[in-house]
């Protein structure tokens, strides 16, 4: 999808809740990203591998002069004989750190194996941001998330199209407001399990 494709379907969309909220997620993704100097790792399901996002956020990297956009895809059936690129394997997903972002995009909510490796990295002080289901275990360990429910009118390729495009505009992302308690208190958790820092 070019961008005038993308500029219609924000002109069909206004009004809607899409707008603005494709903005704040890719707000939030800038956000951590950028602050955090990059680092930032982008997976699906086996099933379900958002190669088409990580191109267009390689893009729209180029385009903003924003380089910390540009994901690492982390893929469940990479092989060594890959491109560079492509060869990037669910282990790397157990090396997250703080300072690192996850993002997570799939249609259902991830079986466990997946599921623990997001919590892990969670764990040790990685933000996890989570695109797709709107309730589910992903959805609750994720700091942010933008759900794309079953039967609205925009499918997650397209929500990836709209959340894309957003992340490479040159705006400062808009302000979270007040956190609610719960994600003050599961923060302090974070803090209080993480893994002692290393010390060289």
């Amino acid at each position: 999808m070019d961008a005038v494709r993308v500029a219609l379907l924000r002109e069909v969309l206004a009004g809607t809740e899409w707008l603005g909220a494709t903005r704040r997620f890719a707000g939030v993704l800038r956000g951590s990203v950028v602050s955090h100097g990059g680092g930032l790792l982008l997976v699906g399901t086996p099933e379900y591998e958002p190669w088409h996002l990580a191109a267009h956020l390689v893009d729209e990297a180029a385009w903003s002069g924003t380089p910390e956009l540009a994901p690492t895809l982390v893929r469940h059936d990479a092989r060594p004989t890959d491109p560079a690129h492509l060869s990037v394997g669910p282990g790397r997903l157990a090396a997250a750190r703080r300072g690192e972002t996850l993002l997570v995009v799939t249609p259902d909510d991830p079986a466990a194996p997946l599921l623990e490796r997001v919590h892990d990295a969670r764990r040790s002080g990685a933000t996890i941001l989570s695109l797709g289901p709107d309730e589910g275990e992903l959805a609750t360990m994720a700091h942010e998330s933008l759900a794309v429910p079953e039967g609205t009118d925009l499918d997650l390729d397209t929500v990836q199209h709209l959340v894309s495009a957003a992340a490479g505009e040159n705006a400062v992302p808009a302000p979270r407001g007040r956190r609610r308690f719960r994600d003050r208190l599961s923060r302090l958790a974070d803090q209080l399990t993480a893994p002692p820092p290393a010390r060289w």
